[in-house]
């Protein structure tokens, strides 16, 4: 038998990363599921229903906030990074959740928002108290004013929620926020700022957690003398090119200072939420010395056409593969339209979200799912008196992310569906969705919910899903694609047009909708090996 040089093994290639190919479930803990009577999901909730998590399949989890806060976004204006709010339970029930979750052989990652605190936050009433100058302003961003009297703001920055990035203070002064007023910017240039992080990021490692999702991670920096906008500029943009808002090479410092608090725990990883348009950017990151994982939101951004689609997968497998980082895939979260209802709504846009469904976890990377995807929910028509998000208060009812916040239905025929012991959940849930709930989906073999447990099973098991990572395109005819994983790997096949095709060779694993004379049908997906 041949060995290597001087007598020694071979070297084994290294284990892929456990989140190298993860299915992520994305967890807003709001709406999962309560556990008590005031119609707001908690964490014992989350407990409660880690055998249906099992079930589907996942591999690990990322928990919204659930830090002590006075709500004004919903939790990510956070007033204590290290506690919990007993809205949502206490560090004890945290502690059993994640117990539990590990014998499942479940991971669990939590939120971070290192861009902003809670105006309600102790170092924010004390920079207020403390007055201009001084080091607990230093903090954040206090700025005098422009024009007489310094009652212009700083400079023409605004909010991604809408108005002004700047709120003016009793004593004159002006406090920059990108978000909600509720929400005023952390300075990343103070050493209090960096240190309090990794305090927060050793809290959570310590108590046992296996990563961090970064919110906003291509936030934190703020460019040197905070320069104006280009008139042109989105106010939601958060990654145009030459917005001065984000993306500042500074905050390469932050995730190198997360990345090296990581490193001192074998297999914690960091998943940033970063807006950025520019590829070559973006790669940067995911340098080796930074994040593991970028959230890729090009799906979510592209409309269902399979030309479209194709160049959308293409140029998300090259910027992490430039990087040398795995790739990354979501179809929804809880601040962009559900998928059913963003592909036209109704039985079409259902069929669709089932189609990209199995695009998505054919795909190579880590997939990321939001709570209810896999019940085909649709986004939840609210009246403007019953939204709470503060977008639709300083934006319009049309930027409302509560559509896509509605709590999960679980059980029985009328509201809340078992989410809850009271009808009165935190938002209103609708009265026809007894067809969606998991009890009657987990009854029908053909539900959303078991396309979604068969695809998560054979993504892990079967064979095909080892032919490797580099996708082999085929010819198709128009609005349609075909691609193989590695050269003898799963073949998956969509239909976005309006008429059923011939499937490419090969033994049907999975389809999305019924196979139409052994043709796939239009607005589906098929696997095949």
């Amino acid at each position: 038998m041949r060995r290597g040089v001087a007598g020694r093994r071979p070297e084994r290639p290294p284990r892929p990363s456990w989140w190298s190919d993860a299915v992520f479930y994305e967890i807003y803990v709001r709406s999962f599921a309560d556990s008590g009577e005031d119609g707001i999901g908690d964490l014992e909730g989350v407990r409660s229903k880690l055998g249906y998590l099992e079930l589907l399949g996942v591999d690990a989890l990322w928990l919204t906030p659930f830090y002590p806060s006075p709500m004004a976004d919903h939790g990510y204006d956070v007033a204590d990074p290290r506690g919990v709010d007993p809205m949502f339970g206490t560090l004890g029930d945290f502690d059993v959740l994640l117990t539990e979750a590990h014998r499942r052989g479940i991971r669990v990652t939590v939120d971070v928002v290192p861009n902003h605190t809670s105006n309600q936050h102790a170092w924010f009433k004390s920079a207020l108290a403390a007055g201009p100058g001084s080091p607990e302003r230093e903090r954040y961003h206090f700025r005098d004013g422009r024009g007489p009297g310094g009652a212009e703001p700083p400079n023409n920055w605004v909010s991604v929620f809408g108005g002004p990035a700047w709120t003016r203070v009793p004593d004159g002064q002006w406090y920059l926020h990108l978000f909600a007023p509720q929400q005023p910017d952390l300075n990343w240039a103070n050493p209090d700022v960096r240190a309090d992080l990794e305090r927060t990021l050793r809290f959570w490692l310590d108590r046992g957690v296996d990563g961090f999702r970064i919110d906003v991670a291509h936030g934190m920096a703020k460019p040197a003398g905070l320069p104006g906008m280009d008139p042109g500029t989105p106010a939601h943009g958060g990654g145009a090119p030459g917005d001065p808002r984000f993306d500042d090479d500074g905050v390469h410092e932050v995730h190198q200072l997360i990345r090296k608090v990581l490193d001192e725990y074998p297999d914690a990883m960091a998943v940033g939420e970063i807006w950025v348009q520019d590829e070559e950017r973006l790669a940067r990151y995911l340098r080796p010395d930074e994040l593991h994982l970028a959230f890729n939101f090009r799906l979510v951004l592209t409309h269902f056409d399979a030309d479209a689609l194709r160049t959308s997968i293409e140029r998300s497998l090259a910027v992490p593969r430039s990087a040398g980082a795995p790739a990354t895939w979501t179809l929804s979260n809880h601040d962009v339209w559900r998928a059913a209802s963003r592909y036209g709504g109704g039985a079409a846009g259902v069929r669709r979200a089932r189609a990209m469904a199995l695009v998505e976890l054919a795909l190579p990377g880590a997939v990321y799912l939001y709570q209810g995807e896999e019940l085909g929910l649709p986004n939840a028509d609210l009246p403007l008196e019953a939204m709470t998000d503060p977008r639709a208060r300083s934006q319009g009812p049309e930027f409302s992310r509560d559509g896509e916040r509605v709590p999960l239905p679980w059980e029985g025929t009328l509201p809340p569906y078992g989410f809850s012991r009271t009808a009165q959940t935190w938002l209103p849930m609708p009265a026809d969705w007894a067809a969606l709930t998991v009890e009657r989906q987990l009854e029908e073999p053909e539900s959303t919910l078991s396309l979604y447990r068969r695809a998560v099973e054979l993504r892990k098991h079967h064979p095909a899903f080892r032919g490797g990572d580099e996708l082999q395109w085929f010819g198709a005819p128009a609005g349609c694609f075909a691609f193989r994983r590695g050269r003898d790997g799963l073949i998956c096949a969509l239909n976005t047009s309006a008429s059923s095709i011939a499937l490419p060779p090969g033994e049907v694993l999975l389809t999305s909708s019924p196979l139409v004379d052994g043709r796939l049908a239009p607005d589906s997906a098929a696997w095949l090996g």
